[in-house]
């Protein structure tokens, strides 16, 4: 597990609609199913056991310092269908080119739109932003996915947005880290299930 650093996972701003999300920051995230159905596979005796859809989910989380090398991600738990961890965007490590799809679009937070400006041209570098670290994660487990028995069908496997939290202290680190650990103990009160009503009470998606 990455230790907090408040040199780098420190969050500058008081005021989240003006917060860089690009900027080194250490970040718990919520992804959720389509329609939060039992995609990844189901909780058996208080453990997580993965379905075929859910190994690539878990591939792809394991990927992400691959593809973003100032990105470090640290406890990460896959539900039956939702899926939390915790990801850092570290200071020193160097810009990345921005995220693009086989077809050389760029990834955006939320979808992937064609470049029509780069015209073929190497990108400039940048540090990638939370939201496009998450498309990433979603396109790609999602392009796998469809493989598995729609190949050549593109099929919704994630809600569009996702869940955030700013982490602020080593403290909170820890408390997010072991709520992610004991997720599957904790299945029969999780907001996600659909047997528990908490789930019209949970913030808007960012």
């Amino acid at each position: 597990m990455v230790k907090f650093d408040p040199k780098i996972h420190h969050r500058r701003s008081i005021r989240l609609q003006r917060y860089d999300y690009s900027q080194a920051g250490a970040y718990f995230v919520t992804i959720v199913t389509w329609q939060r159905e039992f995609l990844l596979g189901e909780i058996v005796n208080g453990e997580m056991m993965l379905s075929r859809y859910g190994e690539i989910v878990q591939k792809w989380w394991l990927e992400i310092p691959v593809h973003f090398p100032n990105v470090e991600t640290g406890a990460f738990a896959i539900m039956p269908n939702h899926v939390h961890g915790n990801i850092f965007i570290l200071a020193g490590r160097g810009a990345v080119p921005a995220p693009r799809d086989d077809g050389g679009n760029k990834i955006s937070s939320n979808n992937v739109i064609p470049d029509d400006i780069q015209g073929g041209e190497t990108p400039p570098l940048r540090r990638p932003t939370l939201g496009q670290i998450i498309a990433y994660f979603k396109y790609q487990s999602t392009k796998e996915m469809n493989t598995v028995e729609n190949a050549g069908v593109v099929t919704k496997f994630w809600q569009r947005n996702y869940y955030e939290h700013v982490i602020r202290s080593e403290k909170d680190l820890q408390n997010k880290t072991d709520y992610i650990e004991s997720n599957p103990l904790l299945w029969d009160e999780d907001d996600e299930n659909p047997v528990n009503a908490k789930t019209e009470t949970r913030p808007p998606l960012r």
